[in-house]
């Protein structure tokens, strides 16, 4: 009998390798009150990221937000959906609900707020968010520079 760690770790390898239907059938073969656990829940949402099933993710995400308020991945994903469900301001309120717990460490938190202020039209606030990330990670002003939902300030990213 394998493990649901095990299985967890297969699952995982074959999202990596874009083996989706292998992970499902992973994630199909853990057992009973197993699949309620926040880390399987967490793999299962990274599989739904994968897939685009923004519904499915969302409802994942947002129970292990719930259930590990502390695991700010459960608040990106969550929010990560709703942005691609067009529910831009439900996607910003949801990660300034979990900034207080998240705020000075998540780069991600606060890049995705910058793409969901400039969305919003918010373009101040959404430079003070990218600036924030950039400061934690100065990977982001790359990844700025090429997302799409920061289009309308790449010139002023690039001077930045």
């Amino acid at each position: 009998m394998i493990s649901t760690r095990r299985h967890l770790e297969f699952a995982a390898g074959y999202i990596e390798l874009g083996l989706f239907a292998e992970a499902a059938d992973e994630l199909e073969m853990i057992k009973g009150g197993d699949r309620l656990k926040p880390e399987v829940m967490m793999v299962r949402a990274e599989l739904y990221m994968a897939l685009k099933q923004w519904d499915l993710l969302l409802a994942m995400a947002q129970a292990v937000a719930r259930q590990r308020p502390e695991e700010p991945k459960g608040w990106i994903y969550a929010a990560y959906a709703l942005r691609e469900l067009d529910r831009v301001q439900d996607a910003r309120a949801m990660l300034l609900a979990a900034e207080p717990e998240h705020g000075a460490g998540c780069a991600v938190l606060h890049y995705n707020l910058a793409c969901y202020e400039c969305l919003l039209g918010d373009f101040p606030e959404a430079k003070r968010r990218l600036s924030a990330a950039c400061s934690m990670d100065a990977d982001w002003k790359a990844a700025a520079l090429d997302d799409p939902d920061l289009k309308p300030m790449w010139e002023q990213i690039a001077a930045m």
